[in-house]
């Protein structure tokens, strides 16, 4: 899976809990889950369930409290399914 179908199933993943559509629809790797999409923290975990569900990880509490961005979300997945 290359980086540019990683960022379109991240954006499916968290595009019910974003609050920020403008910062959603200018994603990035650089883009901050909860900075820039206003995504709150109990959603957050959502997100990282979703992610887990999505790609058939676990996604330990370690990587789980690293996982505040889109490229910190992929270097974990990628890191998971490697």
């Amino acid at each position: 899976m290359n980086r540019e179908e990683l960022i379109s199933k991240l954006k499916v993943i968290v595009k019910p809990y974003i609050q920020d559509e403008e910062a959603f629809n200018n994603l990035t790797e650089d883009t901050d889950f909860i900075y820039d999409l206003k995504i709150n923290s109990a959603n957050l975990v959502d997100v990282v369930l979703d992610v887990e569900d999505e790609f058939d990880i676990e996604i330990d509490n370690d990587s789980m409290e690293k996982m505040l961005s889109v490229k910190a979300a992929m270097e974990i997945i990628e890191a998971k399914l490697a």
